[in-house]
């Protein structure tokens, strides 16, 4: 009923609106605007929570606890659903709103809203340009990892939520297979190299009991046993409960895998070696439109390509600085070599070395938050941890990556490290690896952009890869101006990070627009930077399985810092990057454009 009520009144109040600007230079009263942006607000939460309403994992993530036992529908009937839902939010903001008659902030809102509708009405024709299963994100990881980090039990209702989760993974991976196989008839299947990594990981998780005889615990047995093991139930609630988990993961889960599995296998055998984007149906045009979506630019992969050149250029003669004042004696291919293999650089690939790794992480997070003051005016309330990637995914997950807290506050923000292979995770890279995926990185701009009371639900958890990523990766040059990376090698740690995307913009283009093959892209990694070769290898192949995602680091962090340094020539001494940080933080993310015309806002309102 008060939806409908919200509706009446945005209704009642844009018709009238609609008359009025016939007239252009119409002016409105204060009270005409206010009522018209908090009716378009009301709709934006109306909208927000009826896609809240069709996804218990968006549920679970907001620490809500309706429908906690369900999965979201994957079938491809609810990608149709989602473009008419989509055509008929263009159609109602068209009928009915009048961008004329909006407040500043409600206006960024609507075109926000806006771009997103008309973004997923001309991406559908692309959406099997995709692999739902892959070495990066795919479902039959992504399943198991929802469960472990983000369905708490704290009663028995909810670890019989858990158990029913178990049970609907067969549906679940029923519609996953039938997108899979639809694909393929559409000529989209991963290449051969996806395969292997997808199977390995598949079976990982039907390993260990009750699968098996083994007397180790699968993975979500594991995982279910602990969280119950902390109710306060009797031991035989308890091991009823634990008894039913056995029996869905036997009854449901196992069979779920092998049939993914088998689906997996018989499409190995069809699969092939090329590896670009520019092999699939329509693939030019996919990837122009990748690279727009991505990047929030017109930047063209040529255009990107050459960015990627200069800087990787650029990025060498610093780090030859760095190696002359070490002392280093030869080429900088040479002391590629020696970080790569210096013992020095390296903590131990053992239980202790990894436990060691996590904790120097933890306390360079730390100590950057006792200086978070001379960076930022706004600071967000939760807080941050860091966790290794589970044994069952870390093979093929990426190096590092962040997930952000519950909106809630009931979980916080955690930064994981991908510790299976502790030679790709050298401790010069540390300290910008934690700043990035951490703190002044991806925790201050999620967990702030949540916090955020001025914006409405779906700006909280909007994602502009760019904007998102760009921050990122500024965020590793931040702490160096003001002292940071102290030891040279650490700061040779911060330019390879650079380095690192820096590449990715050659490399990705390679790929998906020049028909690099792997191997190509692999070689040019190896040669162009000290990464370790399984690092250049599993950044490949997320370019494969990935296409445009890795060009919008540079990109982002590349605007950022322009905007900055325009706006210190602007405003000089009245410059104040606090300021500036909120300029960019306090809206949540945006395209790039949009962050250029705030910031320009910004200046023009200082200069004033």
């Amino acid at each position: 009923m008060k939806n409908l009520k919200l509706f009446a009144i945005f209704l009642s109040i844009f018709g009238m609106l609609a008359c009025k600007n016939d007239v252009e230079d119409e002016k409105y009263s204060e009270m005409e605007i206010s009522e018209a942006s908090a009716a378009l607000n009301d709709y934006f939460e109306v909208e927000f929570e009826k896609d809240v309403a069709e996804s218990p994992m968006m549920q679970t993530q907001l620490g809500r606890k309706t429908d906690y036992g369900k999965w979201d529908d994957f079938s491809n009937k609810k990608l149709v659903q989602d473009l008419e839902q989509a055509k008929e939010r263009q159609k109602y903001l068209k009928d009915n709103v009048e961008e004329i008659v909006l407040n500043d902030e409600t206006r960024l809102s609507y075109r926000l809203f806006k771009q997103e509708v008309e973004n997923e009405i001309a991406d559908f024709e692309f959406r099997f340009h995709n692999y739902p299963v892959n070495q990066m994100f795919g479902f039959h990881s992504q399943l198991p990892a929802f469960l472990i980090n983000m369905h708490r039990i704290d009663s028995e209702a909810d670890a019989k939520a858990y158990i029913s989760r178990l049970n609907g993974i067969p549906k679940a991976f029923d519609d996953v297979i039938e997108g899979i196989k639809l694909r393929e008839q559409n000529g989209i299947l991963p290449p051969k190299f996806v395969f292997e990594k997808v199977l390995d990981d598949s079976q990982n998780v039907i390993k260990g009991k009750p699968f098996t005889n083994s007397t180790e615990a699968s993975v979500l047995l594991d995982d279910f046993k602990t969280k119950v093991s902390k109710l306060d139930l009797s031991q035989s609630q308890q091991r009823e409960l634990i008894a039913e988990a056995e029996k869905a993961l036997v009854k449901s889960v196992k069979p779920a895998y092998e049939k993914l599995i088998a689906t997996m296998e018989d499409q190995q055998q069809r699969a092939t070696s090329d590896h670009g984007a520019w092999k699939f149906p329509k693939g030019e045009a996919f990837y122009r439109n990748r690279l727009k979506r991505i990047t929030t630019t017109d930047l063209t992969a040529n255009e990107i390509h050459e960015i990627g050149l200069v800087e990787v250029a650029r990025i060498h003669g610093e780090m030859e600085a760095i190696m002359k004042k070490v002392g280093f004696k030869g080429s900088l291919q040479d002391f590629f070599e020696f970080m790569r293999n210096d013992p020095q650089f390296y903590y131990a690939n053992t239980p202790e070395g990894k436990e060691k790794y996590l904790n120097e992480a933890t306390s360079l997070i730390n100590t950057m938050k006792g200086r978070l003051d001379e960076l930022f005016l706004t600071k967000p309330k939760a807080d941050i941890i860091v966790k290794a990637v589970e044994p069952f995914r870390e093979k093929s997950a990426g190096k590092a990556f962040y997930q952000q807290p519950a909106i809630d506050g009931s979980r916080p923000g955690t930064y994981y490290a991908n510790l299976y292979d502790m030679n790709a995770m050298p401790t010069y890279q540390m300290e910008a690896l934690a700043y990035h995926e951490g703190i002044p990185g991806h925790h201050m701009q999620i967990a702030i952009a949540q916090e955020l009371d001025s914006v409405p639900m779906f700006r909280k958890f909007s994602r502009y890869t760019a904007y998102t990523e760009g921050w990122g990766l500024y965020s590793e040059l931040v702490p160096k101006e003001i002292g940071f990376y102290k030891d040279p090698y650490s700061d040779f740690g911060r330019l390879a990070m650079e380095l690192w995307r820096s590449c990715r913009l050659v490399v990705d283009t390679g790929i998906h627009s020049k028909k690099w093959t792997r191997e190509q892209g692999i070689d040019y990694y190896k040669q162009n930077t000290p990464n370790a070769e399984s690092d250049c290898i599993k950044m490949v192949e997320r370019h494969i399985v990935m296409p445009g995602q890795a060009t919008a680091y540079k990109i982002g962090m590349n605007k950022i810092v322009e905007l900055r340094e325009e706006a210190k020539v602007q405003l000089g001494n009245d410059f104040d990057l606090r300021e500036f940080h909120d300029v960019v933080l306090l809206s949540g993310a945006v395209p790039l454009n949009i962050l250029e015309e705030m910031v320009q806002e910004w200046a023009d309102s200082k200069k004033s």
